[in-house]
């Protein structure tokens, strides 16, 4: 099971350098334009990935408290997203910190263990029922929603005439 969860790992990080290559060749007020998407811009929706994947760290780091599989989630404490409007110098600090936080979770992934990947998550997004639920699962949950943010970003680059076929099955990330 801890492959699985590399690959998806591995894929987030890959899907999401893509996606920043390609957003890196918009000018700054391409990316922080109003779109339309729950998140406003481009610039929105990729610091919401960024984000949601440091909230996920934080749920994983919270199961597993001072297990050694947690330690390269540990220096992703450090980073925070901004939520306002970014300028050039912003976005770029944006796109390394989420470079940082997938290799992270990459790193995390890779240090996981049969115990780490069972450890209970505990929520409270349903009433208590469950209260807690595998840490595989969450992971499993970290790569749909980066995935559907993905999406929206290529929804965007589409209407935009912008070639984004980042979401392709490509195997030399594993």
């Amino acid at each position: 099971m801890t492959n699985g969860i590399v690959t998806f790992a591995k894929y987030n990080q890959e899907a999401n350098r893509k996606i920043l290559e390609l957003l890196n060749k918009l000018s700054n007020e391409e990316r922080e334009k109003e779109r339309g998407s729950y998140y406003r811009s481009l610039s929105g929706l990729v610091r919401h990935i960024g984000g949601g994947s440091l909230f996920f760290a934080g749920l994983f780091r919270g199961a597993l408290g001072s297990a050694p599989a947690a330690k390269p989630l540990a220096a992703l404490e450090k980073i925070d997203f901004p939520s306002d409007t970014l300028s050039e110098a912003q976005w770029n600090k944006t796109a390394a910190d989420i470079e940082t936080v997938d290799q992270g979770l990459v790193n995390f992934a890779g240090a996981l263990n049969d115990a780490g990947l069972t450890a209970p998550v505990k929520l409270d997004w349903y009433g208590g029922d469950p209260a807690d639920v595998p840490l595989f699962f969450m992971f499993y949950q970290l790569t749909v929603h980066n995935t559907h943010h993905r999406g929206q970003v290529s929804q965007i680059l589409d209407e935009l005439k912008i070639d984004n076929d980042y979401s392709a099955i490509n195997v030399a990330f594993r």
